[in-house]
């Protein structure tokens, strides 16, 4: 379970988030439950499941040739770590991170997915032409 308070106020958020998660260090205390804090948000989840987990599994369900994972807070880290190899991994924002790659905001996020459907759709253009030979 989330709860997400970017658009909330500033103060009022981080005081509630204080608040709710203080309460939940000790309704959680020894029922393998682990309170994570994040980007303006906090998770409360099994200790034994997380997003690196959930996307192995959905991994393992998908042939896929291209793989790629963009975050951008602390709770987005496990899945950074459990991309298969050739994966590419993508922090979006300052700090430290397991992903191999980083942007700086989400702006760049944008031009960065749009520049490669754009490259995507040319390529599948160039695929689908039809080029007469010389018998």
């Amino acid at each position: 379970m989330a709860w997400h308070y970017r658009k909330a106020d500033k103060g009022l958020g981080e005081l509630r988030a204080r608040e709710i998660i203080n309460n939940l260090k000790y309704a959680a205390a020894g029922i393998g439950l682990q309170i994570m804090e994040g980007n303006k948000v906090i998770e409360i989840k099994s200790a034994n499941i997380n997003k690196g987990f959930a996307a192995k599994e959905w991994l393992k369900k998908f042939d896929s040739d291209f793989v790629l994972a963009i975050g951008d807070d602390y709770t987005d880290e496990d899945t950074f770590r459990a991309m298969p190899e050739g994966a590419i991994t993508i922090k979006v924002g300052a700090g430290s991170s397991a992903a191999t790659y980083s942007l700086q905001d989400p702006k760049e996020v944008r031009i960065l997915l749009s520049k490669m459907v754009s490259n995507l759709s040319n390529a599948e253009e160039n695929r689908n032409e039809t080029v007469l030979t010389k018998s």
